[in-house]
């Protein structure tokens, strides 16, 4: 609140919509989203550069607070990023063809901007490094243990050794980070962006029967390659919440939920990932 007040908006009261391992605040009367992380675990500033280079290319996401230098704003240990708040708008489900043709859109967005990022793989070896780490995952079982280090080092692999074309992705557009407003759905929280194949974005979506709803709205999708990066998704999800400084609300048990997902959907795509 103190932040934004100094930079001259209207701040009289915050209200949490959000907390977990960052935080996300709506400020009123001035009606701005504020987003705090600690200033050690934050790509706040790619954030801020990505969101600013695609708002420019009318790409469907968030757009910076427009009132406000758009800059990342450093206190007291922690930095501050200031966006434009929108109201919700039912229904909140969204359609595989909607997502589809949305996804499309900021991919094509994305293609236009030529700035240096990690490449999904880099994701995948810090999950690696966690599931190696018996201090940093102390509570994970030894049998899930045992799958997610196959599962993310034998998946890694199988994707990479695809050489499919690559191209900047959002890194994580599940629905937690797409909003329905009144100016259309907009995908938000780029902290995640990185370089991939389009399949890896595609694998993050939520239906009942994914992937192969979502792959026939959006073209030229490979749909094995799909069904991999689905399971190396899951496979990395479930990793972060086992980290022992997890902050996510009820982050175990979407753990021990993703991996009996990840399991099934081995099983059900035919992949084996212990050879």
């Amino acid at each position: 609140m103190s932040s934004a007040s100094a930079l001259g908006l209207r701040v009289e009261d915050a209200v949490v919509l959000h907390a977990s391992n960052r935080l996300a605040v709506r400020l009123l009367p001035c009606n701005v989203l504020a987003r705090v992380a600690d200033v050690a675990h934050q790509v706040a500033d790619l954030e801020v550069e990505l969101a600013r280079r695609l708002a420019e290319t009318e790409s469907p996401v968030g757009i910076l607070e427009p009132r406000v230098e758009p800059r990342v704003y450093v206190r007291d240990g922690f930095v501050v990023t200031l966006w434009t708040y929108y109201e919700p708008v039912p229904p909140r489900e969204v359609a595989p063809a909607e997502y589809a043709r949305v996804l499309e859109r900021l991919h094509t967005g994305m293609r236009s901007i030529d700035i240096a990022t990690p490449h999904f793989t880099d994701r995948v070896a810090e999950a690696q490094l966690l599931v190696a780490s018996h201090d940093r995952t102390p509570k994970l079982p030894d049998a899930d243990r045992e799958l997610l280090s196959n599962t993310l080092r034998n998946l890694r692999r199988a994707i990479e050794n695809r050489g499919a074309r690559e191209q900047l992705l959002h890194g994580e557009p599940h629905p937690g980070n797409l909003l329905r407003t009144k100016k259309g759905l907009l995908f938000i929280d780029l902290e995640t962006c990185c370089r991939g194949p389009v399949e890896f974005d595609i694998a993050h979506v939520e239906c009942p029967r994914f992937p192969d709803e979502v792959s026939k709205h959006y073209p030229g999708v490979d749909l094995q390659l799909l069904r991999e990066c689905h399971v190396l998704m899951l496979a990395m999800i479930a990793t972060w919440r086992w980290e022992r400084d997890d902050e996510l609300p009820n982050g175990r048990r979407l753990a021990l939920d993703w991996v009996s997902e990840m399991r099934s959907a081995l099983e059900r795509y035919g992949l084996d990932v212990a050879r």
